[in-house]
């Protein structure tokens, strides 16, 4: 079982998580984070530390974000690791409850 960064995170990218994590397995999109299931150990040390509670479980992602679950291991082949804490966006309030967030990025990201 791995972790997986969901719909939540994206337009937030809250970056509490990544400090917390033992062996950097976060990597980081224009618009959100991903968990490269191959380095994750299965910690938990992260979902705490979301402020958004856009961390899961693989095994415990709602339903109707299963798709996050292969969208995080494909995006995690390319994107840069990230292990140091950054601002969010300047919005990111704005953002916290908005559902269904994929459907904001450009396409070549879905």
């Amino acid at each position: 079982m791995t972790f997986v960064v969901t719909d939540s995170c994206i337009r937030c990218k809250y970056t509490d998580c990544v400090e917390v994590c033992p062996v950097d397995c976060f990597k980081e999109g224009e618009h959100f984070l991903v968990i490269d299931p191959n380095e994750c150990i299965d910690c938990n040390l992260c979902v705490p530390e979301c402020p958004v509670d856009a961390i899961y479980a693989e095994d415990d992602v709602p339903e109707a974000q299963k798709h996050f679950i292969a969208l995080n291991a494909q995006l995690a082949e390319t994107l840069p690791s990230i292990t140091l804490k950054k601002d969010s966006f300047p919005d990111a309030e704005k953002w916290e409850k908005v559902p269904n967030k994929l459907s904001t990025l450009p396409q070549d990201l879905t």
